[in-house]
């Protein structure tokens, strides 16, 4: 099969032929420049099969074939079926990479959408899939590429960053792979690998799309590009140059962006992709144009594209409220995942709708069983004990786990008045309830199970149980948290006889209660540290602690 789109050239092997110096020297000071990021790494190269990508192939073919290049990249050939004839064109760049000893994969993809910008998340997806952490992707943009798309941003009214153009080196990290997307040929112009190509006879695919006028980027190299060359023929170099200095301007900001947001983000309350939390009354004690730049570098983390500045003001104006309305909610729809920006209290939140599905999912009642707590915290004080471990809530991507170290559990049960929360056999007297539930002879049960609206409790903070909203206003807890509070029960019995007999008031007595993110002790009658010994609360908190885990990355 054959397609009116491939230059009709017969394919042919290349690495023998004449080498463009002009070409071979951008490709090769780009390889100086970033020679410690490339050693040791696997490259790839994009390879559409069209005239950019498969001159920078074959050059690379070349100086390999040479010795000027110490390694050959392997192709990765991306069949959108946007055209009819996607799948021959594929079949044409697998046989040309064939003639050249070169390797190559073909790979399939769903585009959603009709547009450029479907098919270029789809593109990158596909290949991301296949590249392995550290691996870097080459890819044949050249300075006329960069010109066009400095210009389209130009008119949708992009800021330094978007005017800094692409980037001949950046390292991008999604689904928790790091990757690096490698731009030798920023430098070179398209008229060079045009007269590149021509001289080799390479048989690249000519996409009709490119030169169609049917998108603003085509538009700009049929229509906008030539007249500005007849104003200045050095157009494409200088736009290039400008694009060097924004981008310089560019690291300046992203600097300054890094170092504030260390001290304005929240970390115990941070969740990767999922959650992300500022401080809203230390982001007020920057400047509102620091703010603006600090919540534009929030958003965007963990997205390959940025927000819009609508998005910005919007969240730059909730971030300024006064009012205790916690209900306004932004929408974005990111490259990635979409999310909720929302406020409570001083704090600003980012949510993956992703993470506010999993809150919804039902928590059950789970249990676990000690037989003797004594034997659980008498090992030898040099081995570290192993904690109570429970699944309280999981899918594939998020687990919710509570660990609850047997010193601490001894100490909420056993420690003494003094305030120490040790627990030694000296204070495992008998005769008390308290003593019979942390009695070495009793066995404890532990149950996790979620808390009921009406259900009343008090921490030791607190002069007196509440529930419902008054609990969760006292506590500072989110709307979409209230749902994963988690009471945590001991239920005692004491064996006698060799049978499990009821002790005295042995109804399950609450002890804490956990969300994805917190922890509170309660108050019990027979907790034996009182609230006025701090340190004591110190040890027992460092001991339980609420985790929430990323299993896999949506």
């Amino acid at each position: 099969m054959t397609s009116s789109a491939i230059i009709p050239s017969p394919i042919k092997p290349i690495a023998t032929l004449p080498i463009d110096e002009g070409l071979a020297q951008a490709l090769l000071s780009s390889l100086t420049e970033y020679g410690a990021q490339l050693h040791g790494r696997r490259v790839w190269l994009a390879c559409s099969g069209g005239r950019d990508s498969l001159a920078l192939a074959a050059l690379c073919v070349q100086l390999y074939h040479h010795g000027r290049l110490p390694f050959l990249p392997q192709l990765l050939h991306v069949d959108h079926g946007l055209q009819a004839d996607s799948s021959v064109w594929a079949q044409h760049v697998a046989r040309w990479a064939t003639a050249q000893n070169m390797p190559c994969q073909i790979l399939r993809a769903q585009v959603k959408g009709q547009d450029e910008q479907a098919a270029r998340l789809a593109r990158y997806e596909v290949m991301r899939a296949v590249l392995n952490t550290d691996d870097v992707l080459m890819l044949a943009h050249h300075a006329d590429d960069q010109a066009e798309t400095i210009l389209m941003r130009l008119i949708q009214g992009a800021g330094v960053n978007g005017l800094s153009g692409m980037q001949p080196w950046r390292t991008q990290t999604q689904s928790g792979r790091r990757n690096a997307l490698w731009r030798p040929w920023l430098t070179a112009k398209r008229s060079m690998i045009s007269r590149y190509a021509q001289r080799l006879q390479l048989p690249y695919i000519d996409d009709p799309t490119n030169e169609a006028g049917d998108n603003v980027r085509s538009g700009l190299r049929r229509d906008i590009m030539p007249v500005l060359a007849t104003y200045n023929p050095n157009v494409i170099d200088n736009i290039a140059r400008s694009a060097q200095l924004l981008s310089d301007a560019q690291s300046i900001i992203n600097d300054q962006a890094i170092e504030d947001l260390q001290r304005v983000a929240v970390s115990d309350l941070q969740l990767a992709s999922a959650q992300r939390v500022l401080d809203i009354a230390v982001l007020n004690t920057l400047s509102p144009y620091r703010q603006r730049q600090l919540l534009h570098h929030w958003l965007t983390q963990d997205e390959p594209l940025p927000p819009t500045k609508q998005l910005v003001d919007e969240v730059f104006d909730l971030s300024r409220r006064q009012d205790s309305n916690h209900q306004t909610s932004l929408f974005w729809q990111a490259g990635l995942q979409s999310y909720v920006i929302r406020r409570y209290r001083q704090r600003l939140y980012r949510i993956s709708s992703d993470w506010l599905d999993w809150l919804t999912l039902p928590l059950g009642k789970v249990e676990h069983v000690i037989s003797d707590l004594t034997a659980e915290i008498a090992s030898t004080p040099a081995i570290r004990q192993q904690p109570i471990l429970m699944t309280l809530r999981s899918d594939t991507y998020f687990v919710w786990q509570a660990k609850i170290w047997p010193h601490a559990l001894a100490a909420l049960l056993g420690g003494d008045r003094s305030g120490s929360a040790t627990l030694s056999k000296d204070t495992l007297s008998k005769g008390t309830l308290r003593d019979k539930l942390a009695n070495h002879q009793g066995t404890i049960r532990l149950s996790f199970a979620p808390l009921a609206r009406q259900q009343r409790v008090r921490t030791v903070s607190m002069p007196r149980p509440q529930a419902g909203k008054k609990l969760y206003q006292t506590l500072g807890i989110p709307v979409w948290l209230r749902e994963s509070l988690v009471i945590v029960s001991v239920d005692c019995r004491h064996l006698k006889d060799g049978q499990d007999d009821l002790i005295e008031n042995a109804a399950a007595v609450p002890i804490l209660l956990l969300s994805p993110f917190d922890c509170w002790i309660l108050h019990t009658d027979i907790m034996r540290v009182e609230s006025n010994h701090p340190a004591a609360f110190d040890e027992i908190a460092e001991g339980v602690v609420s985790q929430i885990m990323i299993q896999k990355a949506r």
